[in-house]
């Protein structure tokens, strides 16, 4: 390979470490929280609480409620915020709103200024575990909010029930039109095949089996493979952070704690939540092998495995967390030596163990492969978010403009491959930094996905977390920091939380009552809650990182 060339993929031996990596920057532990932060804690613990609950109440009316079904329907009390859908709301997006402020605020404590990286005292994991879980319980029995993408998947799993393929036909020519399913499911993906990997279909084909048609119990079990998604995710993350030299309550805060994680895949029921939480076990679990010095044989082998297959399941939810077996490979290589040989090796290794699986899940479930052909399913959705979807409509926009005439589909047709190309040759970029040792494989990875999410022809708002949950493991730097938490607070308070739109006034009457609402509770809470940064020297030496402390 040519020196201009091997320079610009990174192959070049005399750079010392990849730009990226300015990035990162290890993150000491601090003493634990003293009396009266402790105090502050409890208070923002409450706030965002509260928040959560007035969410759960007000989806009752304004949340992504399911067409038929509707358990609320008539029923006292309770069918009253879907006969007052303003107040709804408004009640909803002051919750979110509070959710949001609270979780700044517990910043405050997991990762402190961000301009100097300073904290004299950070909360305890089992602080922060408490706060999320108090936040995330009153949104588990709330019904499905921001998305209705729940309804997609109910409608899928009942046409693989039912014995057809759901890579073929969508809901409305499977199971009708008139279907109690297929009526809640959004009109443009009532005609599309299901864009899902074998794995997820082949769960819900068991959550069918369970619940039959009925709505409620088929959103509460999907839910449940969400929760599950989300522990292990809780369950992964803290070591990862450990492994980059990062503090493991920083990146629960970050990446766990993440307003768009409680928001999107808790009570919007997204199996990015799955395809996440695998990837990063699979990831923690391989690297147990890969990065001690003793030979990778019997307990360590079985660990290497262990977690190429998880991550390698992950992908039979959704194909882009097969990514980070990649990742895992070249720091396999880098063990066995970096060279071309090494390489070859581990993705022969990895590559079986990838086969395997896809194998064995697409026959098991039998579907078969036709998710292959599926995976660009999304596409016909043209995102706000998506950087070579925006070019193109704003590029056909100023030819209409212009009198040139409409030409965003041929734009599309240009832009999205190249943003495909920028996407690939960014992830062989880090690939190639984790072979020579210039990054470790978690940042690399959350790069990777940060591009592909940016470049992706579409992206949804919780696409982002993809990108961010890795990195919150590993990039410490105000430069990711700064717009990840800007990014992550005004995406999680701009979607309409029944998944669709509202009248223009009833958004203007819904967002003044909301703002009006939060300033009363800023002046009720100001001597309370830190809302001012008062961070004063350690007066405490408890470990931040024990899982221990009170409150």
């Amino acid at each position: 390979m040519g020196g201009p060339l091997r320079k610009l993929v990174g192959l070049d031996t005399d750079r010392p470490a990849s730009t990226v990596a300015a990035l990162h920057g290890d993150e000491a532990e601090a003493p634990g929280l003293n009396k009266t932060e402790t105090a502050q804690l409890r208070g923002v613990r409450r706030f965002g609480a509260v928040g959560s609950i007035l969410m759960a109440i007000g989806a009752l009316g304004a949340g992504a409620q399911p067409v038929l079904q509707n358990p609320v329907v008539g029923v006292r009390i309770l069918s009253l915020p879907s006969r007052m859908a303003t107040s709804a709301l408004t009640i909803t997006m002051t919750g979110t709103v509070m959710v949001v402020l609270a979780w700044l605020l517990l910043g405050r404590f997991a990762v402190g200024r961000l301009r100097d990286g300073t904290v004299p005292r950070r909360l305890s994991r089992s602080q922060l575990d408490r706060t999320l879980l108090l936040w995330i319980l009153p949104l588990c029995v709330a019904p499905p909010m921001f998305s209705k993408d729940v309804y997609s998947y109910l409608a899928q799993s009942e046409i693989t029930a039912r014995g057809l393929d759901p890579y073929e036909i969508g809901p409305a020519g499977a199971l009708g039109v008139d279907n109690v399913l297929t009526r809640t499911v959004p009109n443009i993906w009532r005609e599309t095949p299901a864009p899902y990997g074998p794995l997820f279909l082949w769960m819900g084909r068991g959550i069918t089996w369970l619940t039959g048609e009925n709505i409620v119990a088929g959103i509460f079990l999907h839910r449940l493979l969400a929760l599950a998604g989300v522990a292990m995710i809780v369950w992964a993350l803290p070591r990862l952070a450990r492994r980059c030299g990062v503090a493991a309550v920083s990146a629960l805060w970050l990446g766990a704690a993440n307003p768009l994680l409680l928001f999107h895949l808790v009570a919007g029921i997204h199996n990015e939540a799955l395809m996440i939480g695998l990837m990063l076990a699979g990831v923690e679990i391989a690297l147990r092998a890969i990065e001690p010095s003793c030979p990778i044989r019997g307990s360590s082998l079985l660990l290497l495995l262990s977690g190429s297959a998880l991550i390698a399941l992950s992908s039979t939810v959704k194909i882009p967390s097969l990514l980070a077996l990649g990742f895992v490979g070249m720091a396999l290589a880098r063990r066995w030596g970096g060279t071309i040989r090494a390489v070859l090796s581990a993705a022969a290794v990895l590559g079986l163990v990838t086969v395997v699986v896809h194998v064995g899940v697409s026959l098991g479930s039998g579907l078969g492969f036709g998710w292959i052909n599926t995976l660009d399913t999304a596409s016909v959705v043209r995102s706000w978010m998506s950087i070579p979807t925006i070019l193109g409509i704003g590029t056909g926009f100023v030819g209409v403009l212009l009198g040139l005439g409409d030409h965003t589909t041929a734009v599309l047709g240009l832009t999205r491959p190249i943003a495909a190309a920028v996407a690939a040759f960014v992830a062989l970029r880090m690939l190639v930094a984790v072979l020579k040792g210039r990054l470790h494989p978690v940042g690399a990875l959350g790069v990777s996905l940060g591009a592909l999410v940016l470049l992706f022809p579409v992206v949804q708002p919780w696409y982002l977390l993809w990108a961010v949950i890795p990195l919150a493991a590993w990039a410490t730097r105000p430069a990711f920091r700064v717009p990840a938490i800007v990014f992550s607070s005004i995406v999680s308070v701009i979607l309409m939380p029944n998944g669709s739109e509202y009248l223009p006034f009833q958004i203007v009457q819904a967002a003044v009552m909301t703002i009006l609402t939060v300033v009363l509770m800023f002046f009720v809470t100001r001597n309370r809650l830190p809302w001012r940064s008062n961070l004063g020297p350690s007066a405490n030496t408890t470990a931040a990182g024990a899982y221990a402390g009170s409150s």
